[in-house]
């Protein structure tokens, strides 16, 4: 999986989104959540210019997560999400 710079903040709501969007999904839809958020950052093309880190790929707006605006996104990350992050 492609790695990107981040805080200890930074991961913990990158585990928080994974948890939020695909806990429902298992351990192979969170990551593929995870995937996405890390491409949204490392990629420069026409719907995600300028991301530079992962709180601007997961406060995005428009074309950000649906899930930040949902009461489950503001829950704490469990230690397999945070496992998960890169």
């Amino acid at each position: 999986m492609a790695v990107v710079k981040s805080t200890t903040k930074q991961l913990e709501l990158l585990a928080r989104l994974v948890r939020a969007d695909a806990e429902s999904e298992g351990q192979q839809g969170m990551l593929m959540v995870e995937n996405v958020g890390v491409n949204r950052v490392r990629v420069n093309c026409l719907d995600f210019k300028n991301i530079q880190n992962l709180d601007e790929m997961v406060f995005q707006s428009p074309g950000g997560f649906e899930t930040t605006q949902k009461s489950c996104f503001d829950q704490r990350a469990r230690e397999g999400e945070k496992k998960l992050a890169p």
